[in-house]
């Protein structure tokens, strides 16, 4: 078992982002291209970003402004960003900050376009001045630059098609290796709980932002919807709903503009919510101690870090079935489940939620969260009792190995059409 590889790949992964990561992504990449363009007035802001990113840039809130878009974000970043923070690009934005974007937009200074690219993270931004400009690329990973160009002179190009991408299934099967459900089993086993601060720091912030969005009216109120109907009998007050209520909660509150930082997994923030809050409040339901909760959270984790590498960072799939897959390990283990239980666990979770697609970062993210963990509960307790659902059944296969490689064939094999629909789809819809 690689320990160190573990280690290095949970602070890989998890990292703190403000806001939904795409938009941010176009933020940072927009402060970045304004940092390299010389002069004092901007006079034009080229977007061009792959489909995936584009359908979840156009309608998720940015944090502390009210607003969306693409554009919104882009201008942000060119005017307000500081992009040495990295996911946090957006950090301290002001009311006047807000205006000037507004203004930036309505003068029509930002235009915003499909990248022609194969690859599924793709943002390029173009920045001018009156006598300068630069180009800025991130691909790949949401803050992972691959060009910088000022005045036709080239700082870094690394932009190849076979140059790490997450996106393609196998990329970086080599490099990741290590990683398979029996070494992620035996490493939850071994590691020192000293050696899981990201662990303990994720579990703080998203705990936060989930009683955050369960105290406050945020987007559609999933998670205090449940919460007001425990409170009037409508719902029983049992794993699932709790779970349920602080994670949709979380996503709520997340997706609506809150300025409270959450832990993001394999570039998610709805991810790392959903691989951790669940396993959360099962935990503290079940009064188990600090340190089996912290096992259970890092399983889960890890086994969300493990199903993204083979569907992509972005794709036609909802990336809460991965991160709810892992949440059900980590529930499983909690309740008492060895590596069998867990691995039953996953394939009832593939059974079940496999095939939600992504129509884009929304508020409505909440309600998807809330049903992979009602599912993700569900799953790891017919796991418990023995039960898993039949290799003969849809993408099912007589290993969760296996079945995980179907799903990751679903999202790479199937996914450029469904996301050119999809995108379609919000683009040409009217609405009043």
């Amino acid at each position: 078992m690689d320990y160190e590889k573990f280690i290095e790949r949970l602070e890989k992964e998890l990292v703190v982002t403000l806001g939904c990561t795409e938009p941010i992504a176009i933020a940072f990449a927009a402060a970045l291209a304004r940092k390299h363009a010389k002069g004092e007035i901007v006079t034009a802001v080229r977007v061009l970003a792959s489909a995936n990113v584009l359908k979840n840039a156009m309608a998720v809130v940015i944090p502390g402004t009210q607003g969306s878009g693409v554009n919104f974000a882009a201008a942000l970043g060119v005017l307000a960003g500081d992009f040495s923070k990295g996911l946090e690009v957006l950090t301290g934005l002001t009311q006047g900050d807000v205006e000037k974007a507004k203004k930036m937009i309505e003068d029509k200074l930002v235009t915003v376009g499909v990248a022609e690219t194969s690859k599924k993270l793709y943002i390029e931004v173009v920045v001018k001045t009156s006598q300068s400009y630069a180009k800025v690329i991130v691909a790949d990973e949401h803050t992972k630059v691959v060009l910088i160009e000022v005045d036709g002179l080239t700082l870094i190009d690394t932009l190849t098609e076979k140059n790490g991408s997450l996106s393609s299934i196998g990329s970086e099967r080599e490099e990741d290796s290590f990683i398979t459900l029996d070494s992620i089993w035996e490493f939850v086993q071994r590691v020192q709980i000293k050696d899981l601060d990201i662990i303990k720091k994720a579990m703080e912030l998203n705990t936060t932002i989930g009683l955050e969005g369960l105290t406050h009216e945020y987007g559609l109120q999933v998670g205090k919807t449940i919460k007001e109907s425990i409170r009037k009998g409508f719902l029983t007050d049992d794993l699932i709903t709790y779970a349920m209520a602080l994670t949709a909660g979380a996503s709520d509150a997340r997706m609506s503009g809150s300025t409270l930082p959450v832990m993001s997994n394999s570039g998610s923030g709805n991810q790392g919510i959903s691989a951790t809050l669940p396993v959360v409040a099962v935990g503290e339901r079940l009064q188990v101690s600090t340190e089996r909760l912290i096992r259970a959270v890092t399983l889960s984790n890890l086994i969300a870090i493990y199903i993204k590498l083979r569907i992509g960072r972005l794709s036609a799939l909802c990336g809460a079935t991965a991160s709810g897959t892992g949440a059900s390990c980590g529930i499983t283990y909690l309740l008492g489940g060895g590596k069998a239980e867990i691995k039953a666990a996953i394939q009832n979770m593939q059974g079940n939620t496999a095939g939600m697609f992504c129509d884009g970062a929304k508020v409505g993210c909440a309600l998807k969260l809330s049903s992979c963990t009602n599912a993700a509960v569900l799953a790891a307790l017919m796991a418990i009792d023995g039960i898993a659902i039949q290799p003969t059944d849809g993408i099912i296969e007589c290993t969760a190995e296996q079945t995980i490689e179907n799903l990751g064939r679903l999202a790479n094999e199937c996914s450029r059409e469904v996301d050119r629909v999809i995108l379609d789809i919000m683009v040409s819809k009217k609405v009043s």
